[in-house]
């Protein structure tokens, strides 16, 4: 038999919204297998519940990460969730070619192989739930940081295309695309309007995936601000200069 308890996997729980969300979780009683670069940093998220964390050091670009998921989805007994937090992407209207390409790397190169590795896990379990944490910035292209813009659509798009794969075959996988706003963490170097705080964003989200949304819209000024974006046609679009709405 099976025991009641849920058990999620998050990878990259070590920091911002990723970390957040490990925490609210665990307060409602899940089992964590948590997973990114920085071991010191996941060592202290174990040692605040022993008995329901275990981790695994892993960097979603180096060419062990699918061994190294499987072998955490062991240590934890089982996955029901699969939450894919770990994301790069850096203010770059200089179109800097490395920040660019280590976007990509981490956003699509990354995101892709692990979630193909969760995604064969829950087909062959015959259940699952698969999330990422994607971006309002992949609803329009954003010149400032065209990359993180652009790979945050295609992990939308990648993310529908499994939604339906799943359904058309009966796997029993639901899939969610958590798009949050601007979020007052460390990967933000810069002041936005509306931002918002972490664990305000993590318990929105928490609530979204329990009860398996498609679409997590974090929060309600967002989805506002999302569809006045796609009123905006294109032309007046790209002559609109995001940069003056951020503050050092």
């Amino acid at each position: 038999m099976r025991e009641n308890t849920k058990r999620a996997v998050i990878i990259g729980a070590t920091s911002g919204i990723g970390k957040a969300i490990a925490h609210t979780l665990l307060e409602k009683g899940w089992k964590l297998g948590i997973a990114g670069r920085r071991e010191e940093l996941l060592k202290e998220i174990q040692q605040t519940n022993s008995n329901s964390v275990v981790y695994e050091v892993m960097d979603v670009n180096a060419k062990d990460a699918p061994q190294q998921l499987k072998k955490l989805i062991f240590k934890l007994g089982g996955m029901d969730l699969y939450l894919y937090s770990a994301g790069y992407g850096r203010l770059n209207p200089s179109l800097d070619l490395t920040l660019e390409t280590d976007t990509v790397k981490t956003n699509v190169m990354g995101f892709v192989t692990l979630i193909h590795t969760a995604f064969h896990f829950f087909q062959k379990q015959k259940y699952g739930h698969i999330a990422a944490i994607t971006s309002v910035a992949g609803r329009r292209g954003i010149g400032m940081n065209a990359s993180y813009s652009a790979t945050k659509r295609f992990q939308m798009t990648y993310l529908s295309s499994l939604a339906q794969l799943a359904n058309n075959n009966k796997y029993n996988i639901s899939v969610s695309d958590i798009q949050p706003g601007f979020v007052k963490t460390d990967f933000i170097n810069y002041s936005y309007p509306m931002q918002m705080e972490v664990d305000y964003v993590a318990r929105k989200i928490v609530k979204g995936l329990s009860k398996k949304r498609r679409k997590i819209i974090v929060d309600w000024r967002y989805r506002c601000l999302v569809f006045v974006w796609h009123l905006i046609p294109g032309v007046l679009w790209e002559r609109i200069n995001l940069l003056s709405f951020a503050k050092k």
